[in-house]
Order: C-alpha cells, then structure tokens, then sequence
C-alpha cells in the first residue's frame, strides 16, 4: 500500500521544530543574562498589562524620575525602572533590544562584564541625570523644571549602556558602527524628544563607554581613526536618515521637550476643526485664540500633509543615495538641511527679513534657554549640511550627462509653472475666496504655497479657500511641487552611476567575453571607468579623467587587428578634448606599438602568474607553502570558493569587519583605481576563496576575476586580499594554493594571476631616467604604508612567472602632472590632512 505523503508532514514539522529549538538553545547558552532579562521583561509586561502598562501605583513605586528620588525617596527606582514597558508596542521592542542587542554584548564581553555593566549603566545613567535635574531645578532651570513631575520606566538605558562598553571588545568596523549609530540614535531623542528617560540613556551610554574604556582588552589610541570611503559614506547616510526621522518623533511621540522639538513642531500639524471659528474671525471677531486657529485652518487636508512629510522622505531618499555614494544625494541632503536651518530661523526671527517674527522675551534672563533651544534648533540641520559638504570626496558617483541639469530644470520649471497656475486659476476663481483676492495677495501667497506648513503657523491669514473647487487649488499647489522634487530625486538617484551607461556596460561586457583583454581585463568594468569604443564597437578602453590627464585601466580589449588603430583614435580622442593620453598597465606585447608611434614607456609593476596545469609543492623551495597547507589543516580551516551573493548574512560581515580592520591600520586610505575594495565582490562574475574554520569564523578572503576567450573562462586575476590580525600563519599562502590546486582539475584555465604589485620590480631597483628614478623612489617611500614589495616578496613563494607591465604616454614633459593624476587616481578621497602625511614620508 502505498503510503500517504501527507503522513509524513508532521513528523517533519516536529524535526524543523526541534532543531530550531536546539538551535535557538545552543545561542541561549552563550548569552544567559540577555535571555534571563528579555525572559523578565516579558513576565513582568504579562503581568502589569501589555495593552498599557504598569498601574500609576506601580509606575509611581518603581519608576524612576526627580519626583520619585528626590520627593519620594525612591532611591531603588534607577535599578527597577528598567524592567518595565510602557505598552505592548515597546515591549516588543525591548525584547528585541535585549536578545539582540544586549545578547550581541554579552558575545562580545561575557556574561559577567555584561551584568555589571547593565547595572552601572543602568544606576549611574538615571542617578547622574537626576541629579542634573536636581540642580537644574534649584537654579531654575527650564526644562528641570518642565519634566520634574514625569517618571520615566525605561529598559534601554541598561541596553544601550552596556552595548557601548562592549564596543571596545568589537573590531573596527563595528566598534566605529555601535558608537556612531547608537550615540546618534540616543542623541535623535534627546534633541526632538527630550524626556527624562531619553536623557537618563545618553548618560548610560556615556557611562558605558567609560567602562568600556576601563575594560579595554588592549591599548587603543584615542584619536579617531580613518574610516574607508564605504564606511564613510555608510554613516553619513545613518546621520542624515536620522536627522530627517527626527521630526517625526516630535510629531508622533507626544513629547515636546527636547532642544529640537521646536523644529519637530514645525513639521507638525495641530488641525482645528473646521467650522464657524473661521467666519467669525474673518468678520472681525479677532482673539489670540481666533488668530491660532485662523492660521492652522490652513494646513488641513491631504495637500498640506504631503507638503510637510515629503522634504522628509526626500531626505531619506538623499540618506539612500548618499550610502550608494551619489554625489546628487550629497547635494540634495545639503540643500534641504540648509533650508530647514533658514526657514526654521526665519520663522523664529533669528533672521531679520521676516516681517513678523516669533517674539520671545529674549532681553529677559528668563528665556535664555529659549534662545538656545531655538538656536540649536537652527544650527543641527546646518551642521549636518557642513558636514556633508566637507566629506563631499567620498561621493564620487556622479550623475549620468545632463540627468542633473534636468532635474533642476524640472524642479524650477515645475516651480515656476506652479505658481503661475497658481496665480492664474486663483484670480480667476478669486470670488471663491474669503475675502475675495486680487493678484497682489496670490503673489504675496505663493511662497507659503511650498513651505512645510508647520513654517506658517504664526503668519497672518489674509484669505482662505470657499469651497472645494479653491480649496483642491489652495492645497495641491506645493503637494505637486513636492512629488515632483521627490519623485524626480529617486529618478536621478537610480539613473546616477559612475562612468558608463548601462548599455555601454553590456557592450564591454560582451567585448571581454569574446577577447579577453588580458588578465587585467575585467577591472575595466569596475565603477568610475569612462568607456570608449572603436567605430566597429569590437574594440574598447576603459579610462579615467584625472585633472585632464585620461588614464587607462588596463590596454585595450578587442581583436589584435584593430589594435594600432585602437590606439590612435584614442589618442586623437584625448587630442580633441585638451586630455594627455597615457596607457596603463600595458604587458609586454604592447612595447612595439607604442615604439613605432615613438612614444616612451617605462615599467610601473610586476605582474605574477603561475599556471596551474603545471602546479605543484614539491621540493625544497615549496616548504612554506606545504607548511601553511598543513597548518590550516590542523587548525580545522577549509577553503571555499564561492561568491558574494551567495554568502550567509554572517559571512559577509566577517568580510566587512576583515576589511576595515585592514583599513584602519593604514595611515592613508585605502587604494582604488587598479586595486578593487568591498564594492568589487559583489560583481556576480567574481569568485571568492575563504578560509573558514569549524565555527564558520572566516579567516581571510580572496577575490579573483575571471578572464574569459570566446565565452569560456581561461584565467583568473587575484585582487582582494585580506586577512584578520590573528588568523593563522600562513593563510593567505593556503588560500592561493588551493585556488590553484582547484584550477589545476579544470584543463581550460591557462593562468592564475596574482595580479601586480604597482611600483616594485623583480628585477631590484630601476635604472633609466629622472622618471623611473622617481617611481623607483616613491616606491620605496610608501613600502611602511602599503607594502608594494613586500607584496612582490610574498608572491614570490610561489615560484612564478614574472611579467612586467609598462605605462606609454606621448610627452615626458607631461611626467609631473602623470604622476600627480596617478595619485589621485589610486587615492581619490585623498585628504589635506593625508596629503601632508604623504609630504612627509616623502621628505623622510
């Protein structure tokens, strides 16, 4: 009898079950304060209320707050504030924040660190702030004052304190992302929210990093180090993505005392409701309160909705595009944190073109914190826009020909053709408004057609819509003006890319699949690659632009027979745009080209291939290399070759974390141009070589690009090479002999290339001219930095063939001005500060 598939079904569902409890058992034991407190959390939220929290009784008991201490003498309220929730909605949250963000903790520092950080942080966190109040209060202080009566249950304070102190048992690239990420996040709070819990959390998380610091495994220098322009342009975007979810907690919270509440509110809507206030007020009955509502009963409905949320989703666009490293999305962010510092100063009257301006009794001694609350309020947009601006290099990707320029033709047409038809259809439609409008008074209103409302509450009224017909006309003026910058944002985001256009990216693509281009090739489809092709489109270059001197990537890719001609029309290319043509990385066939058009050549690397139909690690000169086989053996290390998207989540952040650690150990930034970085891995046509151990801790890594012939792969080009501080000796030899050994069983691979090392030679020191007297010496300056040559030392282990490569350029009065775009060409976010480090090794 055949049996029924579905009997099965529950059997399996047990196993699943089981083996995610196991699972979830084996990480539970690794992490026993972060489960016991989420396992409290959750028992305490069950048993005081999901829907809304604990009783006022117990919230007056066992929260923590200036009432509680000091009036109450609740001394224990700082330690059992902590395990209470405010709802169902923050429970949630809490227990997500403890298994994951406190179990993350514990992994790093162990339990015990871990539970005493969670109650210091958690005590001297709401102390401190307590006792700050308490002073505050005595002198007068107003926000002390304002927020003396509220009690604050809170258990992210001990979560986000202990998360800084583990931060110092982190490596680089998570040790810089939990302390920028999590000192913004409690800093977003503080300024746009302000309660006494939001405060009592940025003093834990201050007290956590002074534990940390106590605890620190090792000794760590206090400046802060460099970030690679990944990192970089990842954080940016956190800060201006948080920046722009600001206002919106003021909005959404309820609590309006933070430093940047004032410019939440300005982005807030507090409708009245629609009725007869407005005929009196407009019939003269004129009170303060009839002015208030008089002014708000402009922002209902759809229209101003839109106009007050989306210059915020455009800055979380601009927050997206600046993570891609758009330059468009720089400029974006810039611009619209400008405008939210000048409309917020207008509508404050720190500027003093506003004809009425909001009117504090700043002369009194009183409102001094109004001030500054104001100012602040003014400054932090602005500050964000400095910053942006200044990190401006780290953006290089800019937008394709003439996508920008539309956009701002677009915006300003789109701007103009508004307004006008605003004007327009408003006179027309004039009697449909209260009191009837001339053409002055819709001229007068169109800017306040485009500003967040929030910006308009406190300007007079001089009309208002009748019906629906004026009122869809009164409304959806600057809601289109909006969705267009918005929607045009996205367009130019997507479409921005560095260098070529899709279609032009496909044509290379097809050219390398059929002729190879050498085993430097493949870089040429790297971003920040410019892409020119011959008439017949079988032939293509691949170059950069750097203060006017066009560098290739690699030589050109195409048939033999078109390459003399190849050459010269680029040349002639370079010639018609005021460019200095200089070829790149050129191999050895090359040389007679050049030499009939009577163009030098000098040598600018050592490319070494070995060629794996050959491999072997037999006799004496292999020793090292069988010797780091067999220790990876022993260690339990495997190799993996596999690619980016097919990693595991965990994997890829080993990656990440591998590679900064690298990055943060140079004093200059990482290089670029012929020398790939994280954003290369992710090309579906590179393959990686990983050495894991038991644990699925990764090791190392190495990246290898594919040269292809007719379609078919017959090469492959080390690029990436990284390894953790403390992986096992020898790594980075075991996982190039097992590429090669795997190679070795594929009989149409013809070479492994371990790509070349810029500025070093086989052959020891250059002899020649002035010019290759000064690579020989820069190369030798920058060996402490980057390890040229001893890069070249280590390939040669592997008993390779060597394989000069030279540079062609038509002038050697050019030199100088080569070797400045060079530079900055391998360093494109080169600093001031860098370039004087630079000087200085130099003058050594």
């Amino acid at each position: 009898m055949k049996p029924d598939a579905t009997t099965g079904l529950p059997a399996r569902r047990d196993r699943a079950t089981g083996s995610a409890l196991r699972s979830f058992s084996r990480w539970a034991r690794k992490r026993p304060f972060a489960v016991c407190f989420a396992a409290v959390l959750l028992a305490v939220g069950l048993a005081t209320g999901v829907i809304s929290g604990p009783a006022r009784g117990i919230r007056l008991l066992l929260g923590t707050g200036y009432a509680s201490v000091i009036d109450h003498g609740h001394w224990w309220s700082p330690l059992t504030s902590v395990f209470f929730v405010d709802d169902g909605a923050e429970l949630l949250l809490a227990l997500g924040g403890a298994l994951i963000m406190l179990g993350f903790a514990e992994r790093l520092m162990g339990t015990r660190r871990t539970a005493i950080a969670f109650l210091l942080t958690a005590i001297f966190g709401a102390t401190i702030g307590i006792g700050a109040q308490y002073l505050g209060v005595a002198g007068g202080e107003m926000w002390s004052r304002g927020v003396s009566e509220l009690w604050a249950i809170d258990p992210f304070t001990p979560i986000f304190g202990s998360l800084m102190a583990a931060s110092f048992f982190a490596g680089p690239l998570w040790r810089r992302r939990i302390r920028v990420l999590g000192l913004s996040t409690v800093l977003v709070l503080v300024l746009y929210s302000g309660q006494p819990s939001d405060v009592y959390r940025l003093l834990a998380v201050l007290v956590g990093l002074g534990v940390g610091w106590s605890w620190r495994p090792t000794r760590q220098l206090g400046a802060w180090r460099r970030s690679s322009d990944h990192e970089t342009r990842t954080l940016l975007a956190a800060v201006v993505g948080m920046v722009a979810i600001g206002p919106v907690i003021t909005i959404f919270s309820g609590a309006r005392f933070g430093l940047l509440a004032p410019l939440g509110m300005l982005l807030s809507q507090d409708v009245p409701r629609i009725g007869e206030v407005v005929d009196r007020c407009l019939l003269g009955d004129i009170t303060r309160q009839c002015v208030r509502e008089l002014s708000l009963e402009r922002i209902g409905g759809a229209g101003p909705v839109l106009v007050t949320l989306l210059p915020l989703l455009t800055l979380v666009v601009a927050a997206f595009g600046l993570a891609r490293g758009r330059r468009f999305a720089a400029w974006l962010a810039v611009t619209i944190n400008t405008g939210l510092a000048l409309l917020a100063a207008w509508y404050y009257g720190l500027l003093p073109i506003s004809g009425q301006p909001y009117v504090w009794q700043w002369q009194s001694g009183r409102y001094w914190e109004v001030t500054l609350i104001l100012a602040v309020s003014v400054l932090v947009p602005l500050l964000v826009s400095v910053v942006v601006l200044a990190n401006l290099r780290h953006f290089p990707a800019v937008s394709r020909t003439g996508r920008q320029r539309r956009f701002l033709l677009v915006t300003f047409g789109s701007l103009t053709g508004l307004a006008a038809a605003y004007v327009g259809l408003g006179w027309l439609l004039s009697a449909h408004f209260r009191p009837a409008v001339t053409v002055l008074d819709l001229i007068a209103d169109v800017p306040e057609r485009f500003i967040p409302v929030g910006f308009l509450r406190l300007e007079r009224v001089s009309f208002l819509p009748n019906d629906a017909l004026a009122t869809t006309l009164y409304d959806s003026v600057g809601a289109l003006f909006w969705i267009v910058v918005f929607l045009g944002a996205i367009v130019c985001l997507r479409s921005a890319a560095t260098g070529p256009s899709i279609d032009a990216s496909a044509r290379l693509r097809i050219v390398l699949s059929t002729f190879g281009g050498g085993s430097l090739g493949f870089m040429t489809t790297w971003p920040g690659n410019s892409l020119w092709f011959t008439d017949s489109g079988r032939t293509a270059i691949a170059y950069r632009v750097v203060n006017g001197i066009a560098i290739t990537t690699s030589e050109p890719i195409g048939p033999h027979s078109e390459a003399d001609e190849a050459v010269a029309s680029f040349a002639r290319m370079c010639d018609d745009n005021g460019w200095v043509p200089v070829f790149y990385s050129l191999h050895e066939r090359w040389q007679g080209v050049f030499a009939e058009m009577g163009w030098p050549t000098m040598q600018v690397g050592e490319e070494t291939l070995l060629r794996p139909s050959s491999w072997s690690t037999t006799g004496k000169k292999w020793q090292d290399i069988r010797s780091s086989i067999n220790r990876a053996d022993r260690a339990g290390v495997r190799a993996e070759w596999t690619s980016y998207r097919a990693l595991s989540l965990p994997a890829a952040a080993q990656i990440s974390e591998i590679s900064e650690q690298w990055v943060r150990e140079k004093e200059l930034p990482e290089l670029g141009f012929t020398l790939g970085g994280l954003d290369e891995l992710r090309d579906p046509e590179v393959r990686l070589m990983l050495a894991v151990d038991s644990s699925e801790r990764v090791h190392a890594v190495t990246s290898w690009l594919p040269t292809r012939r007719d379609g078919e792969i017959i090469g492959w080009t080390l690029d990436f090479m990284r390894r953790r501080p403390d992986s096992i000796n020898g790594v980075m030899e075991f996982l190039i002999a097992q590429t090669a050994q795997r190679m070795q069983e594929r009989p149409q691979i013809e070479f492994l290339s371990l790509s070349v090392a810029p500025l070093a030679a086989a052959s020891g020191p250059r002899q020649g001219d002035i010019a290759a007297g000064l690579l020989e010496y820069l190369g030798r300056t920058l060996e402490p930095v980057y390890g040229f040559r001893s890069l070249l030392t280590f390939k040669c282990k592997f008993q390779p063939e060597f394989a000069p490569v030279f540079m062609a350029f038509p002038d050697p009065v050019a030199l100088p001005e080569i070797g400045l775009a060079l530079a900055r060409a391998y360093l494109p976010s080169l600093s001031v500060r860098e370039m004087v480090t630079l000087a200085r090794g130099l003058a050594h």
